[in-house]
């Protein structure tokens, strides 16, 4: 069974390939490297969802996502800018830079700024965005406390950071930067 641990335990975790577990904005969320084959496919068969769909990464700050985002058009700058931190996925192109895992089927990837402190914290010392994927397996409920984490995963989850939601009622939306429009409400 997991144990709640702090931050620098749950980095270490990261960094040997293991899958994590944290409060994000509205609901517990499922984290590992973003670049690490054997994670990410732990991460995929534990949450039992399909490959093709791909992963959001989440970031402490602009940037930590440099690297996803070299090479952007300028004119897509702004609406990133204006809506970080915050409970804002955006779909963009990818550059070549993001894990076929975490792209899934698509030519763009997910990302988002959080503004949730302990995500924040987390990104900042694991030194760069991580996979935030809701905690739960595929077409149930998230997860809404570190218990309910525990019962679905166990010691699949070798670490999670407690601590509070963030007080939104859903998860972020998500938008296509290049059309504008709504993927996720």
């Amino acid at each position: 069974m997991s144990t709640a641990v702090t931050i620098d335990a749950a980095v270490s975790a990261l960094h040997s390939g293991q899958l994590i577990a944290y409060p994000t904005e509205a609901v517990w969320g499922l984290g590992c490297d973003p670049d690490n084959d054997r994670a990410l496919t732990a991460l995929l068969r534990l949450k039992q969802r399909d490959p093709a769909k791909g992963l959001i990464l989440v970031a402490a700050d602009i940037a930590q996502l440099a690297p996803w985002l070299e090479g952007l058009p300028a004119e897509y700058h702004a609406p990133l800018v204006s809506s970080w931190p915050g409970p804002n996925t955006w779909l963009v192109p990818d550059n070549g830079r993001s894990h076929a895992l975490v792209r899934g089927c698509h030519r763009s990837v997910a990302l988002r700024v959080s503004d949730h402190p302990l995500v924040a914290r987390l990104c900042m010392a694991y030194g760069g965005p991580i996979v935030s994927t809701s905690a739960n397996h595929a077409g149930d409920a998230p997860a809404l406390t570190a218990g309910q984490v525990r019962e679905r995963f166990g010691a699949e989850v070798a670490a999670v950071v407690e601590g509070p939601l963030g007080g939104y009622d859903h998860p972020s939306t998500i938008r296509d930067l290049v059309s504008g429009h709504i993927v996720r409400a």
